[in-house]
């Protein structure tokens, strides 16, 4: 009997040796990462690049991904889960490398499709392996865990690029980015990988099957979501510039620290409630934070959109990426995450193209406007899809 009790205590343990090294292996490759965000806007305008093309580079760099997604989430399943993640991160080491010697905007926008590849096939096979090693009734906790690597790395990444960036060459901070992405790489060869079994179901997907059907509510959602992102990421220092209001370094370690303090309870309450507890008080906060940028008038407005923007998305995405993996078929999980982050990538390349346009029109200050209406919309089709789900019960129940 207490032999029993230990075996399901192992079974359901989130903090692992290889839980752990996943998410050490993640912390290094999104920090490198969050480093870049802010300052490639600057690299492009250092190179005499318009708001136009800040918005094409950043844009392109997630369409790469994009496309590249349902052959990382066919290969996880064939090729394995090592295969996957050493290959992304390798493509994502010498990519960014290759920065340092970027002197033209052309080959920059050409390595920017050549990262977006990598970081398709780290990230989307980095949320698998994740979720391999997370006991199954723990899921949405074990996300919300391991969605703090990406996160710590946040509180860091940014701030620390613009402040490197204020000391160091671009040659020099790329450099940096590219060795943090070799520590991951290094990690990830101490990982002990799950070994994919081919079930009969998986021999008959279709070749040019793109999607994980299951995970398109959810990620549909977090497509209108992710939109904002290019909003933030890639004009937010400059705007900040443009009103003369200063701490943008604090706004991203504050929009981290909210992240941070969401994933000690959504990823619990998505398990325990489901995430009808949770999506609509995510999504209100950040359209409220949409709100207070369109306005900001000083620097206490910014550091609470900050605050309001991590709190919400820190609280819907884990639960998102959760409801996306679990209901799909269990040789379909490498799928399920290349569906999400898919919608994911086409959300902030959405974004940071539209933005770009609208920055070039009108002003920055209408990109979170626009921001906050995508909210909207994200909110409106999540009633929708609850409307419809109770409408298809309803009639499962008069046919029974």
């Amino acid at each position: 009997m207490d032999q029993s009790l230990t075996k399901q205590a192992k079974k359901e343990k989130i903090w692992t040796r290889d839980f752990a090294l996943i998410c050490a292996a993640n912390f290094f490759i999104f920090l490198g990462f969050q480093m870049t965000l802010p300052t490639i806007p600057l690299f492009v305008q250092q190179l005499g690049g318009t708001d136009k093309l800040i918005g094409v580079i950043t844009g392109v760099f997630t369409f790469s991904a994009l496309l590249v997604r349902p052959y990382a989430g066919h290969s996880l399943e064939s090729k394995g889960r090592q295969f996957v993640y050493m290959l992304g991160l390798a493509i994502f080491v010498f990519s960014v490398g290759s920065y340092a010697l970027i002197a033209s905007i052309l080959f920059l926008f050409i390595m920017r499709v050549v990262q977006g590849v990598g970081w398709a096939f780290s990230t989307t096979a980095t949320g698998t392996i994740a979720t391999d090693l997370i006991p199954e009734k723990r899921r949405g906790e074990g996300m919300g865990y391991f969605g703090l690597s990406g996160n710590i790395a946040l509180a860091f990444g940014p701030s620390l690029g613009l402040t490197l960036a204020g000391y160091l060459s671009f040659m020099q901070l790329f450099l940096i980015c590219s060795a943090l992405g070799l520590v991951a790489f290094l990690l990830s060869t101490q990982i002990r990988y799950k070994q994919v079994e081919k079930s009969e179901e998986q021999t008959k997907t279709p070749r040019f099957d793109v999607f994980e059907k299951s995970a398109i509510k959810p990620s549909m959602l977090l497509f209108f979501i992710t939109t904002t992102f290019g909003g933030i990421a890639s004009f937010l220092p400059l705007y900040t510039v443009q009103k003369g209001i200063a701490g943008i370094e604090t706004y991203f370690l504050i929009y981290a620290l909210f992240l941070l303090i969401s994933r000690t309870f959504a990823g619990r309450l998505y398990d325990s409630k489901g995430h009808i507890v949770v999506f609509l008080p995510g999504t209100l906060m950040i359209f409220t934070a949409m709100l207070l940028l369109l306005w900001l008038p000083n620097s206490l407005v910014l550091f609470t959109a900050a605050g309001l923007y991590g709190l919400g998305f820190g609280t819907i995405q884990p639960a998102l990426q959760a409801w996306a993996v679990n209901e799909a078929p269990g040789n379909r999980k490498g799928m399920a995450n290349a569906t999400f982050f898919s919608f994911f990538d086409l959300g902030v390349g959405v974004g940071a193209i539209t933005f770009g346009q609208i920055a070039f029109s009108f002003g920055y200050n209408y990109i979170y406007l626009a921001s906050a209406f995508s909210i909207l919309l994200a909110m409106i089709l999540y009633l929708f899809l609850l409307w419809k789900d109770k409408q298809q019960q309803g009639s499962a129940n008069m046919g029974n």
